[in-house]
């Protein structure tokens, strides 16, 4: 019995469509999940043909991309990514930038070093709770509201 080298069939170019099968195998991804998507993100919108029968046009390929990278690759929420989807204008019409997502700003130093907030801490504290805890834990809420002004903005 002898080896024979298999056929592997020449890859589409990237202005081609896609069927659903053809960008699941592409991705490792179930066709279940693409179909998933479509209902969660608005944007993901392939041409359906007679039958329903699914083409991805390059714009929805990038998309079905960035969606798996985010949520598959950098640990971002259904929830998380739609808002990401979101917030973009319609001059943007394209989905997210192909590289890495901009960074949080460093987080402020909690540490007991970290000279108290402003207010007074909660008098409904825990009971024998060290003035170090209240600190850090008063600290954690500044972070956590500022973190929700960032994206409030």
């Amino acid at each position: 019995m002898t080896d024979t080298p298999a056929v592997v069939a020449p890859s589409k170019a990237e202005d081609a469509f896609r069927t659903i099968g053809e960008l699941a195998d592409e991705l490792g991804l179930p066709q279940h999940i693409l179909r998933y998507w479509e209902t969660r993100f608005p944007q993901l919108r392939p041409l359906q043909r007679a039958g329903k029968r699914r083409y991805y046009r390059p714009s929805d390929v990038a998309l079905v991309r960035r969606i798996d990278r985010l949520l598959n690759h950098e640990g971002y929420t259904i929830r998380g990514v739609q808002k990401l989807l979101d917030a973009k204008t319609p001059d943007d019409a394209g989905a997210l930038p192909a590289g890495p997502l901009p960074a949080l700003p460093p987080a402020p130093d909690v540490s007991a070093a970290a000279t108290p907030p402003e207010t007074p801490p909660s008098p409904t504290a825990a009971p024998g709770a060290s003035d170090e805890t209240i600190a850090a834990l008063a600290g954690i809420r500044d972070m956590l509201a500022a973190a929700l002004a960032l994206d409030d903005a």
